[in-house]
């Protein structure tokens, strides 16, 4: 026997039993979830920092950033929950009929959490699964030893189990996991993994919602305040130890400014970190070992001009920048996911924009740039998820705005009212005054008839 099977078929009938739908329901979770974060912050935070977030502002950052997230949710629930009134043609108009679109939730839903965002990136999507009225079963990450245990042990303290529900468990574990027929399927990962879940979600025909990554581009054009772009850019490639999905990938700088840049990121690396990073109580480590040692491997034949030190026992990697570099490079070939800065220079924009669209779509896009010509052709001509025009990553502590990939970055998106609605399916309702006919519709027919069916297309 599957061994989720007995937490599936909990959720399942509860479900069913339509407790989950009601507005009740839906705040009473929300206030739990609010309740076990504030009551354990410190734990949340202790347990965040063996894991690998060192920096104290992340932390707290992990505890305060989903509380709000919460408290947003919860002041927007019965505005989200109304049903949406919808044109009808001219002639039913006439006639009494109206439309409109009520949420439905899916129902048993498998958020499977990220080892990049120990806390935040878990209880985002089952925020929103939860306004929509879904019970959850949340899988933790084994990559997080400390915040997936204390996540395992609290939330049976704060939820019942067939509306909140905790598992862990290796690879084997989580293909039998992937084998039961959720009604919906939220992935925050990697592309390989997002496959995975792809290929098990298509054999019980269940929709997904993939938050994934890619190599994420930084223009610096001539026109930008090249100090301003390399402080946000060094500080978004660093910030999380670099294990930030939407982090810039690489920073493409116009040939007239490199050199200024490179100059000013290693300026702007030093005031955030001072000279030892290492030592900086605001620098956090590499989540795992095993990540560590492929990033080490990156370096290799690589251009270091500041960083490039690590130390395994502390699972420590510097801020490093590489200059120059092209796109034939190795370290180009794939999403870095660390805080390796790859510092390409550029001759023209079309031309490397051009060179862009080679790659897979990635999650996040920047540029820096006073130039309106250059910020709306990056912005219409390349394809990527979200982003932001003189700033880096923090498009997405905007709680109304919609966060998601795009191709290989991801599918659908979240956050507020973007995220209950993707939770939720729309369904549709057309109401007829009782004993009223549309005649046109029915035989026989005549020409008179037919022609009424033009109608149908009159707003």
């Amino acid at each position: 026997m599957n061994p989720f099977q007995n937490i599936f078929d909990k959720q399942k009938t509860y479900f069913n039993s339509d407790a989950t739908k009601t507005y009740e329901w839906r705040i009473d979770q929300l206030n739990r979830l609010e309740k076990m974060i504030k009551e354990n912050e410190a734990d949340f935070q202790k347990a965040m920092g063996v894991d690998f977030k060192t920096s104290f502002a992340e932390q707290y950052f992990e505890t305060s950033a989903p509380i709000a997230t919460i408290e947003y949710a919860k002041s927007q629930l019965k505005s989200w929950m109304e049903p949406t009134p919808a044109p009808v043609p001219k002639f039913l108009a006439k006639s009494g009929h109206r439309a409109e679109v009520i949420r439905e939730p899916y129902g048993v839903t498998l958020v499977i959490s990220p080892s990049n965002g120990p806390l935040l990136l878990s209880i985002r999507p089952a925020v929103n699964a939860i306004s929509a009225g879904n019970p959850i079963v949340l899988k933790t990450s084994n990559a997080l030893p400390g915040t997936s245990e204390l996540l395992l042990r609290l939330i049976p303290k704060y939820f019942k189990e067939e509306s909140v529900a905790a598992v862990s468990g290796n690879r084997e574990a989580i293909a039998e996991l992937l084998k039961l027929p959720f009604d919906f399927i939220f992935l925050t990962g990697s592309v390989p993994v997002g496959k995975v879940v792809m290929r098990a979600a298509a054999e019980n025909l269940t929709p997904v919602v993939l938050e994934l990554g890619g190599q994420n581009p930084a223009i610096v054009d001539e026109t930008a305040d090249v100090a301003d772009a390399a402080k946000k850019i060094v500080w978004g490639k660093t910030a999380w130890g670099g294990q930030w999905c939407t982090s810039p990938g690489y920073a493409i700088v116009h040939e007239s400014i490199a050199e200024k840049f490179v100059a000013e990121s290693i300026k702007a690396l030093k005031e955030m970190y001072g000279e030892n990073p290492h030592k900086s109580p605001d620098y956090s480590r590499i989540v795992s070992l095993k990540e560590l040692q492929r990033l080490v491997g990156l370096l290799k034949s690589t251009n270091v001009v500041a960083g490039g030190d690590y130390d395994e026992s502390d699972r420590y990697l510097a801020p490093t920048l590489l200059y120059p570099v092209k796109w034939t490079d190795e370290i180009m070939d794939d999403e870095i996911f660390g805080p390796i800065l790859p510092i390409i220079a550029y001759k023209d924009l079309k031309e490397a924009i051009t060179l862009m669209k080679l790659k897979p779509k990635p999650l996040a896009g920047f540029i820096f740039s006073t130039n309106d010509n250059n910020i709306k052709y990056f912005l219409n001509s390349l394809s990527f998820g979200g982003g932001a025009v003189n700033q880096v990553n923090i498009h997405l502590y905007i709680e109304s705005m919609p966060f998601g990939g795009v191709g290989s970055s991801g599918i659908g998106n979240y956050y507020g009212k973007y995220g209950f609605d993707t939770l939720s399916h729309a369904k549709s309702i057309l109401y007829e005054p009782s004993g009223q006919t549309i005649d046109h519709l029915i035989p026989p027919y005549t020409k008179e008839k037919i022609e009424g069916l033009n109608g149908w297309f009159e707003y």
